[in-house]
């Protein structure tokens, strides 16, 4: 990883852990990606589960998801990541800069070092550093953050125009936001939908990613900072 890869204006708001303990998802009452993508991938937890958030973002994810089985009955949060070790979150960035070669058809001995730098701002464009400090954890070390999607009565996974983790511009929130297809539009509807129940919770969501929310942590505390410039706060979860 180049040195000159910045660090994220989110990174700079200041912690105070609140010392809330992470606790176990209770599967059944979501939908669960099964068995966990990372896992299948060979990610090592230590014996620690993707399935923990803290306390008080489990409680507001039981909200958000009463919020949307009130205008859809039946249908679920679906749960694709959670808790993730700062060793995880480098096993998938390597895993990802891998990815990103073999796409490419290149060799990493034979990258420039312009090429090397621009597949790390590529991948650095949805995988938060791995850093080790705790003044600039991972979001999803933190016990705060979640990569969810919906699926309906029938156990079936919404569309949301994009896979979760695409390193496209489709990741974007608002991609389909301004498109007149029919198609894409259901795409768009079907994320504002993700969105409007999350953020009812209390949760933000990533400006670069459709399916990342978190609540408490650094981000939250930036983007909740974004739209209420005189009423700035600060994260209450740091890296567990």
């Amino acid at each position: 990883m180049s040195n000159s890869i910045l660090v994220k204006p989110y990174q700079k708001i200041p912690i105070e852990e609140n010392g809330e303990p992470l606790v176990p998802i209770p599967l059944s009452l979501f939908a669960v990606e099964s068995p966990h993508p990372y896992q299948k991938l060979g990610a090592d937890y230590q014996g620690k589960s993707p399935y923990y958030i803290r306390q008080g973002v489990l409680q507001a994810l039981k909200k958000a998801q009463t919020e949307l089985q009130q205008q859809y009955p039946g249908w679920k949060i679906q749960i694709f990541d959670a808790y993730r070790p700062v060793a995880v979150q480098q096993f998938m960035v390597d895993y990802t800069f891998a990815t990103v070669l073999q796409q490419k058809g290149l060799k990493e001995t034979e990258l420039s070092p312009q090429q090397q730098q621009d597949i790390w701002q590529q991948v650095y464009q949805i995988w938060a550093i791995p850093s080790h400090n705790p003044s600039t954890p991972p979001p999803h070390s933190t016990g705060a953050a979640l990569d969810i999607t919906l699926v309906n009565e029938k156990g079936n996974t919404i569309d949301m125009g994009g896979e979760i983790d695409e390193l496209s511009d489709r990741s974007h929130p608002n991609y389909y936001a301004k498109s007149t297809i029919a198609q894409e539009q259901s795409y768009h509807h079907n994320r504002e939908l993700l969105h409007t129940v999350m953020r009812g919770a209390g949760f933000r969501r990533h400006p670069g990613e459709w399916w990342h929310f978190s609540l408490g942590d650094q981000m939250w505390a930036w983007l909740y900072n974004q739209e209420q410039p005189k009423q700035t706060i600060i994260a209450y979860y740091g890296r567990v």
